[in-house]
């Protein structure tokens, strides 16, 4: 009778347990700790970028609830699993191509290539490429956006037009393994790339 009455109390304490974890993790707002995809989240503040000199980014990838253990439910970082995240002081930063209808920014590991039509609405040619744990081992992915694609590029030119600044977001839905060409079956929902930048000049031509 004691033994029964110590394992109902055990399995109680764990439910308790198990509650409290979830209550934290729905209201923690951390990278990856569980927003969904379709919530349109800026990287950071205008404030950071203005605090800088000189050319600056930054860029986040936000997994949809599906791609995080248990469904999001508990912070990610519980699990191990880190925030996807760029910008001008990670190692190999660097500006490449930009322009009002383009834009190009990279890292060790990383090369994001926004296109769009003229108009600021994101367009074929865009995808990023990045690595990734997943399926238990180091992967390097390029992914890209659905047809027609969603997201958006937008520029406000600065220092009387030679600069740029602005905000992106673009829905990546398909991957492929670059090792291997082949489009595997994962994001298992669109990843949302969010980003925003200042100070980037303009490429000639």
């Amino acid at each position: 009778m004691m033994m029964r009455s110590m394992k109902t109390a055990l399995i109680l304490l764990g439910l308790v347990l198990l509650a409290g974890l979830v209550v934290v993790g729905v209201r923690s707002q951390g990278p990856d700790a569980g927003i969904a995809a379709s919530e349109p989240v800026t990287a950071s503040g205008a404030e950071t970028l203005q605090a800088s000199p000189g050319p600056s980014f930054e860029v986040r990838v936000i997994r949809p609830r599906t791609a995080l253990p248990l469904g999001g439910i508990l912070p990610a970082r519980l699990f191990g699993v880190l925030p996807l995240q760029f910008d001008d002081a990670s190692p190999g930063a660097g500006v490449g191509s930009v322009g009002l209808d383009h834009l190009s920014l990279l890292a060790d590991g990383w090369d994001l290539l926004i296109q769009t039509d003229g108009e600021g609405r994101v367009a074929a040619g865009t995808r990023l490429v990045f690595s990734l744990h997943l399926a238990e081992r180091d992967q390097n992915l390029r992914c890209w956006p659905g047809e027609p694609a969603e997201g958006y590029l937008h520029t406000t030119p600065e220092a009387g037009g030679a600069l740029l600044g602005g905000e992106l977001l673009v829905k990546l839905v398909t991957c492929e393994n670059l090792e291997t060409g082949k489009t595997i079956n994962w994001p298992p929902a669109p990843l949302t790339v969010t980003g925003s930048f200042g100070r980037l000049p303009i490429s000639a031509g």
